[in-house]
């Protein structure tokens, strides 16, 4: 099976349980940016519970703009900022030491473009992982997609079908319980090395 599915964000688990059990990854680059999605935002277990973190972007003055072509606004300090975060929420998680020095300079390298820097972080994750995946890019958008299994429908972050994943043990779990679908960071900061037989014990709920 053939998958297409958006770059975002450290990609939600649901995002990595879909590429990681199937043959083939098709990345779409050539859809519109739509806000309030996974695309510029990912989200975190904080000490207060889930934590969205945004890429700040530039807005322009059409109504319609290409996911590529869309520039972060890098007068804003937010890479400081969600490293921050990631340090609050994660100190303490038993592997976050263990991936820091691969992850820390995604957030010190200025990047113009959301699409580009989304694909850096997949790929620092792909080798945190030690995954091998066929990965290709489509060029051309298609709203009906045929020979692949479409997962479009995972970067929307308001309208989450809600996938059965198994518990793991989280950092603040005590305090709030146990929060499905974060980023894959959440899951790779608690589960280590194990993150990858995780991912491939579990199943995402298809559109």
């Amino acid at each position: 099976m053939n998958i297409l599915i958006h770059p975002t964000y450290f990609p939600t688990i649901a995002h990595f349980v879909a590429m990681v059990n199937t043959e083939e990854v098709v990345f779409e680059m050539d859809d519109n940016f739509v806000k309030q999605t996974y695309r510029n935002r990912t989200y975190i277990y904080g000490a207060n519970g889930k934590l969205a973190l945004n890429i700040p972007v530039i807005h322009t003055q059409k109504k319609r703009q290409k996911y590529r072509d869309v520039k972060i606004f890098n007068e804003e300090k937010w890479q400081t900022q969600h490293w921050k975060s990631l340090l609050s929420a994660y100190r303490t998680s038993p592997f976050f030491e263990y991936y820091e020095d691969e992850l820390q300079p995604l957030f010190e390298i200025k990047t113009n473009y959301l699409l580009d820097f989304n694909y850096k972080c997949f790929e620092t994750i792909v080798e945190c992982l030690q995954l091998e995946l066929k990965v290709s890019k489509n060029e051309v958008y298609q709203k009906d997609v045929e020979g692949k299994t479409d997962f479009r429908f995972l970067v929307n972050a308001k309208k989450e079908k809600v996938h059965s994943f198994e518990n793991y043990t989280q950092v603040f779990h005590e305090k709030h319980g146990f929060i499905p679908n974060l980023s894959i960071l959440d899951l790779l900061f608690n589960e280590g090395p194990n993150t990858l037989n995780y991912l491939e014990s579990q199943s995402v709920i298809t559109k």
